[in-house]
């Protein structure tokens, strides 16, 4: 009985996506853990350097990512473009939200 490439094709896709969703899952529970005391403090009246160099990381990876998977040209060609801008957003996004906060 011959194999239906239809159908493996669709077992594969479907295996990596439960894998994509689980990744993305646990790696959301990290920074949900990761973050939850610093955004506890919030209520405080503000936040110091240390605080919000937490919060400008998580939000410059964010950032991040979501243009280098934009850009489609792989995660791994846009390296040379990438490592310049994380630390100028990073040291952008830290100076205003300990400016701002």
């Amino acid at each position: 009985m011959p194999i239906d490439p239809d159908l493996e094709e669709r077992k594969s896709t479907t295996r990596l996506f439960l894998i994509i969703a689980a990744t993305v899952v646990v790696l959301a529970l990290v920074l949900v853990l990761v973050i939850a005391p610093a955004v506890a403090n919030i209520v405080n009246p503000g936040l110091g350097l240390r605080e919000s160099a937490l919060f400008a990381f998580v939000a410059t990876l964010v950032v991040i990512v979501v243009m280098m998977v934009a850009a489609g040209d792989g995660l791994v060609g846009e390296i040379q473009f990438v490592l310049p801008a994380f630390f100028v957003f990073f040291l952008l996004i830290w100076v205003l939200i300990a400016w701002v906060f």
